[in-house]
């Protein structure tokens, strides 16, 4: 059998004919590697340079590979937050003609990071918190997609910064099923195995030295399955209104929005005798801010930056001659959103030397100006401007900082 290379755009071919698949992965040589933090997997992953972008390889058998290729596809197009799948290379052959297992090829997720590495230097409990509260969330997106992990776990998953909390993004969907539409069996199914996972994935780190004192891995593991059951119940749960009340149902899709989730649409029943009204919101997806920011922007960010950066835009707009809410001679928020990019985020994240952004993306660079302005703000007793925080920041923040 010949190579063979299926990828999802027809640039990526030709940037892998060029690395070694005639070796073993565990044998490449240093030449086509990077170096950069793994996390704990049953396959043999290695990080390459392929072209201008880093990839991560991983054998595994054809079937398995193809499957998961797919499946990382279906949930791209779901908007779903999971690495990219790039493309399945099968008819391996080594030195002496004998077959090599397949591999699937995925682009490496800039800024992320595997749990283990976060573990490095040991985690205060409020970060595990974070960490933990992040992975709730991509479980609930997928449940809402119709998509069942059947193996969610820290080691499934990686995080990347996202303001003060973390985003988390599926690495590896080998295990899982998309269907129109999941029972609470199998919700619960995968809560479970995310909890028991969990626990045993802290006590791991607990045996290594790594984890906190004060942190119990069997609670934190039950924390999920907390965090899950209050998410899935805002999101899904039926509300009753008096008639008289509609602003109600206002006020909760706004805190859904708040939650970050969007509504596609509403199911609203008035009671026989008009008193009440029930109302079941369909939510369908997550990134509410993201793609707000997106649409007036143009900045891809994610979700905690891009409300933060929202409310940045919205209080410097309140600040134009130009702004004028309702009236068709003001200038379109777009307009002025743009001007905002040109004028004030762009310039702030240039003014920061670009060997102290390391990998940190510009939207978090923003998001931290952003909290070291209010803190030297608060100290000022009044509004110490941008430029301001830009020369503190420069000198005080980043040395400490860790990027990526």
């Amino acid at each position: 059998m010949e190579l063979q290379i299926t990828a999802t755009s027809p640039e990526h071919p030709a940037s892998l004919l060029d690395l070694p698949w005639h070796i073993p992965l565990e044998e490449w040589p240093e030449e086509h590697l990077v170096s950069l933090p793994r996390g704990i997997s049953r396959h043999v992953v290695r990080f390459a340079r392929a072209g201008g972008e880093v990839v991560a390889v991983k054998e595994v058998g054809e079937w398995a590979a193809v499957r998961e290729y797919g499946l990382l596809r279906d949930l791209d197009r779901l908007t779903i937050p999971a690495v990219d799948a790039l493309a399945v290379v099968t008819g391996r052959r080594g030195g002496n003609a004998e077959p090599l297992e397949p591999v699937l090829v995925t682009r490496h997720l800039v800024g992320s990071l595997p749990y283990r590495s976060m573990f490095e230097t040991t985690m205060r409990p409020s970060t595990i918190k974070r960490l933990l509260d992040a992975l709730a969330v991509l479980l609930v997106r997928l449940h809402l997609a119709g998509f069942a992990w059947g193996d969610c776990s820290l080691s499934n998953t990686l995080f990347r910064r996202d303001a003060g909390a973390y985003a988390a993004y599926l690495v590896d969907a080998e295990t899982g099923q998309l269907q129109p539409r999941l029972t609470t069996g199998q919700r619960e199914y995968d809560v479970e195995v995310a909890r028991v996972n969990i626990a045993g994935e802290l006590m791991d780190l607990e045996a290594s030295g790594s984890l906190h004192p004060s942190v119990d891995p069997v609670l934190f593991g039950q924390a999920i399955a907390d965090r899950y059951a209050e998410l899935w119940h805002e999101l899904t749960r039926q509300s009753v209104y008096p008639a008289a009340k509609r602003h109600y149902i206002d006020r909760r899709v706004r805190r859904l929005n708040d939650l970050g989730f969007d509504v596609a649409e509403m199911q609203i029943e008035r009671s026989p005798d008009g008193d009440t009204v029930t109302f079941v919101p369909k939510v369908v997806d997550a990134g509410h801010h993201q793609r707000q920011l997106l649409r007036l922007t143009g900045l891809d960010a994610e979700e905690n930056q891009a409300r933060s950066l929202l409310n940045d835009l919205e209080a410097w707009m309140a600040t134009q001659d130009d702004y004028a809410p309702g009236d068709p001679l003001g200038a379109r928020p777009e307009v002025l959103a743009h001007r905002w990019v040109r004028d004030v985020f762009r310039p702030a994240v240039r003014a920061v030397p670009l060997e102290l952004r390391g990998a940190t993306d510009t939207a978090q660079i923003y998001y931290e100006l952003l909290e070291h302005r209010w803190l030297l703000s608060e100290r000022a007793s009044h509004d110490v401007g941008l430029d301001a925080t830009v020369e503190d920041y420069t000198r005080t923040v980043p040395a400490g900082r860790p990027h990526g």
